[in-house]
């Protein structure tokens, strides 16, 4: 014989006020860990939303990031003979096919933004026409920046956050003013949180002429990514090592990995004090109830029916909370926010996301919470002397 649900679905109704102000006190430490994880996931969709699995990554030896990254004119020459690269039509006639190897230099640029008025760095990108059509953008104002000419692009992510890097807009950097000509569409990727321009200006302007920072290559196949990037690495006059290009921004990841820590650890403490909140309202309910917990007992329910049936009631308690702190964080999803990414110094622009498994996680969060405050209330339930509770009044 079980006690029936509906009778502690009752007694929660019956106590509404201590019930809400417990359920809130749950709702604001799921609610914390369900916002961590959603940044975590938008910041995990846009890396994973990055890179080709046909392209390799080609940095300095002993680097992780493109930032601190140096390949010499002369190492790019040796990559460029590499075998396994992909080539696309020459552009002239005669001319041998090119190989699809785009030398890019990346540098950062302060900018005020709709977060920090006082400025956040953003990525600059020097690339060439080859690095555009390695990568899956498109334009979706204005046009593609001209060669030779202080003119960027930038991705939706930088024209929405920051308002110096708007179409028609200029940014200064470098030894003069860039002009804003284009806004290009990366999708969910981390490329929509950079600014794109003319290598060669790029170089002039930094004085870093035949430098760049790192090389992408396409290969014909995934059966070429391993070769390249052997090749690249056994070449000890590169002084260069090589990842996949989905690999390389899957090492980004640990930027997002102070926040989790920071969300997890926040929403640890205020669980300990969600659980004794638990554990309060339902030592107040026991004791309260003696007479009630003595009829069940005479009735002929057992002391692990009392004991699973006030269990039952706190873990009930505390889904309540949980369904309204994933309510709180729910309108969190989609919306943009940028972090500092520790590999280039600069902020990448992403959104959060609350999908069916953050909100599973909160959930059976909120349950744990309910179990552990709600145990030892509901074991001194079950242990009361049945004729002490009868007498109760």
């Amino acid at each position: 014989m079980t006690i029936p649900l509906t009778y502690n679905l009752r007694n929660l109704w019956e106590r509404k006020g201590t019930t809400l102000m417990t359920a809130l006190g749950i709702s604001l430490t799921v609610g914390v860990l369900v916002t961590a994880l959603a940044l975590i996931n938008g910041l995990k969709a846009t890396f994973q939303a990055t890179g080709n699995p046909l392209q390799v990554v080609v940095l300095r030896k002993g680097v992780q990031a493109e930032l601190s990254s140096s390949i010499t004119e002369a190492a790019l020459q040796r990559i460029k003979l590499l075998p396994q690269l992909g080539r696309r039509p020459a552009s002239e006639p005669g001319a041998s096919p090119a190989p699809l190897a785009s030398p890019e230099l990346l540098s950062v640029v302060n900018l005020p933004s709709v977060d920090n008025p006082a400025g956040m760095n953003v990525t600059v990108r020097g690339l060439m026409p080859v690095g555009v059509s390695l990568r899956d953008v498109r334009p979706s104002a204005g046009r593609w920046f001209s060669s030779g000419r202080h003119e960027v692009v930038v991705g939706e992510s930088v024209a929405k956050r920051y308002r110096d890097a708007r179409l028609g807009k200029r940014i200064h950097f470098g030894r003069g003013d860039w002009e804003v000509v284009g806004v290009f569409d990366g999708g969910r990727s981390a490329v929509n949180s950079e600014i794109w321009c003319d290598l060669n200006q790029l170089r002039a302007d930094f004085d870093r002429q035949g430098e760049m920072s790192s090389v992408l290559l396409r290969v014909n196949s995934t059966d070429q990514i391993e070769p390249t990037i052997a090749a690249v690495k056994d070449d000890r006059q590169l002084n260069a090592t090589a990842l996949t290009e989905q690999a390389y921004y899957a090492e980004m990841m640990t930027s997002g990995l102070p926040l989790q820590i920071l969300g997890t650890f926040v929403a640890g403490v205020m669980a300990v004090g969600s659980a004794f909140g638990a554990m309060n309202t339902m030592y107040a309910a026991v004791a309260r109830r003696g007479r009630e917990i003595g009829t069940l007992r005479a009735l002929g329910f057992s002391r692990g029916n009392i004991l699973r049936s006030f269990l039952l009631e706190s873990v009930a308690l505390s889904l309540l909370g949980g369904i309204i702190g994933c309510l709180l964080a729910l309108p969190l999803n989609a919306v943009t926010t940028g972090v500092g990414n520790f590999a280039t110094f600069s902020e990448i622009a992403f959104n959060f996301r609350v999908g069916p498994s953050t909100i599973a996680v909160g959930l059976i969060f909120a349950a744990v919470i309910g179990a552990i405050g709600g145990y030892l209330p509901a074991r001194a339930a079950a242990r009361r002397d049945l004729l002490t509770a009868l007498r109760e009044t």
